[in-house]
Order: structure tokens, then C-alpha cells, then sequence
């Protein structure tokens, strides 16, 4: 009984509550599914993150899908993505953080409350791999669909 209330001190239980999962029930939102999916996508190795890995993976025909950060401040780049995306039908789905994004694609440290520290923002994130099928990445697929 003392392990309980000593996790319970140390605030494991709050971690377990923090994961990015919805609710029974309720409809998990666009965010959080591309969240779990880059995560997935990452430990199966299958992120290309930045403009040159995204561009070769792209023309490469190996993109599945496209994230692009809403606030890059170059027009140029974006319009660069958009136009390969366009071109080789890969999806694009746009996120307004540069930084959450560079964050769920794995740059940033971790510290030893679980948080992420030093993030570097990524403008854009192209997948190679889904990894494993996750109810994430349904929703993911049914609102790359209906876009």
C-alpha cells in the first residue's frame, strides 16, 4: 500500500491522465489524432522533417501525408509545399504552430517531468509511415477524405 501513495507523491498518476487521448464516447478532434499518428510515425521511423527530407520524399512518391505550420513566415515555402503536394496528390493538412509541430515530430528534449524543453520549430512534416493503425489514424484518413 505504500508503493500506491508513493506514486501517487511522485505524480504518476497525473501523467497517466495527461495522455493525449479522448474521452469514451466522444469524437476524438483533428489535432490530437495528428498527434498520436506522428508519434506512431516516429518510433516507425517514418517522419521527414523540414523542406529538404519533405521535398525528397515527395518526389520520391514515399509521402503519404503532408503537415504544414500555418505560421511559416515565408510565403515562398509554403507555396513550395502546397505546389509539390498538389502535384504528386499527397494530402496536406495545415497546423498553426510551427513549434507544437516540431515538438510532436520529435525535436525537442524531454525533461524528467515529461515535459517537452528546447523545442524547435518545424514548418513542415511529410509521412513516409503510418506505423501501426491506430483509431488516430482513422480519423485522420476519414477528414483527409472530407477535405
Amino acid at each position: 500500500m505504500s508503493n500506491d501513495r508513493s506514486a501517487a507523491q511522485r505524480g504518476d498518476v497525473d501523467v497517466i491522465e495527461e495522455k493525449p487521448t479522448a474521452a469514451i464516447g466522444e469524437p476524438m478532434d483533428i489535432l490530437t489524432a495528428l498527434q498520436l499518428v506522428l508519434k506512431k510515425s516516429l518510433a516507425h521511423d517514418g517522419l521527414a522533417r523540414g523542406l529538404h527530407e519533405g521535398a525528397k520524399a515527395i518526389e520520391k512518391h514515399a509521402a503519404q501525408l503532408c503537415v504544414l505550420a500555418e505560421d511559416c513566415n515565408q510565403p515562398d515555402y509554403t507555396k513550395l509545399v502546397q505546389s509539390l503536394c498538389a502535384e504528386h496528390n499527397v494530402n496536406l493538412i495545415s497546423v498553426p504552430s510551427a513549434k507544437k509541430l516540431g515538438e510532436w515530430a520529435g525535436l525537442c528534449k524531454i525533461d524528467s517531468e515529461g515535459k517537452a524543453r528546447k523545442v524547435v520549430g518545424c514548418s513542415c512534416l511529410v509521412v513516409k509511415d503510418y506505423g501501426e493503425e491506430t483509431e488516430g489514424l482513422n480519423v485522420i484518413q476519414e477528414y483527409v477524405k472530407t477535405h
